[in-house]
């Protein structure tokens, strides 16, 4: 029996037992508790239990043939659209009720820590597949393509992408590639990323450390400001440089370098490398 399913009906509230039962009567009806006992692996003394829990959830029928029961399940698509309706219902009754409850503040100034990227990538999914406008980026290729489903399918909706990636594919129009990408990890030596959803939430961290990587998430109109503020300023720079022909965009990075030097305070040995770095 296919474990996943089992897993996934498991998650629908279904137990092992009454969702080995189901899907074993799928392949074979009409069967008596004795027969499905057997073929499911469930045993003798639970069986019935576990028929009429099913039969409860309207999932299997029982009828009677001469002296003995036997048990017919409910069609799939019968089942399935009964299961979907009676979630839909139950989601716009807690819609409702928790509307009732909630008062969003006019300033929503928390910032929630979030660690492992796989949660990090997971509760971006949530973000994006929310976004009804824009969404900003700084991200590197790792990121990207961990979120490219959700952005494909806010971009088919008419949600606007912009930003700035860190890689070697062009896989989005209106996403700018980084110029100097290996003199940036030779400094930097960490991935980071910043996201905002519709100048509403931003996601701002490290992502490159698997489960030590940390970002924040914030509503803050502060935060969210200064990482839009450092996209478009990331966009003008990476733009207008690869605007320049040979000669001058030699003379913008050297002077950039040294603009970097004078905050960071590099070494003469850093520096040097640096500057010999694409």
């Amino acid at each position: 029996m296919d474990a996943q399913m089992m897993e996934e009906m498991k998650t629908l509230g279904f137990s092992a037992y009454e969702s080995k039962a189901y899907l074993t009567l799928l392949e074979e009806f009409p069967v008596n508790g004795y027969a499905l006992s057997k073929a499911s692996g469930i045993p003798r003394s639970r069986i019935y239990e576990v028929l009429k829990n099913l039969i409860a959830k309207q999932m299997v029928f029982e009828q009677e043939e001469g002296k003995a029961k036997v048990y017919i399940p409910v069609e799939p698509e019968i089942f399935i659209k009964k299961l979907k309706s009676r979630y839909e219902k139950i989601f716009d009754d807690l819609t409702r009720y928790a509307g009732t409850l909630y008062r969003e503040p006019k300033q929503d100034d928390k910032l929630v820590v979030i660690q492992g990227r796989e949660n990090i990538i997971s509760f971006l999914k949530v973000l994006i597949r929310g976004a009804e406008k824009r969404v900003a980026v700084s991200i590197w290729d790792e990121e990207l393509n961990a979120l490219t489903e959700e952005l494909d399918n806010a971009l088919e909706r008419g949600v606007r992408l912009r930003g700035i990636y860190f890689g070697t594919a062009k896989v989005y129009e209106d996403l700018v590639p980084h110029r100097r990408i290996k003199r940036y990890m030779a400094e930097k030596k960490e991935r980071y990323l910043s996201v905002i959803i519709d100048h509403s939430h931003v996601v701002s961290g490290i992502v490159s450390r698997g489960d030590g990587s940390k970002v924040t998430w914030s509503r803050d109109e502060g935060f969210i400001e200064v990482s839009e503020d450092y996209i478009a300023h990331d966009l003008v720079v990476n733009l207008y440089s690869a605007s320049l022909d040979a000669e001058t965009y030699k003379r913008f990075e050297d002077f950039a370098d040294s603009v970097h030097d004078h905050f960071f305070h590099y070494s003469k040995a850093d520096l040097e490398a640096f500057r010999q770095l694409k």
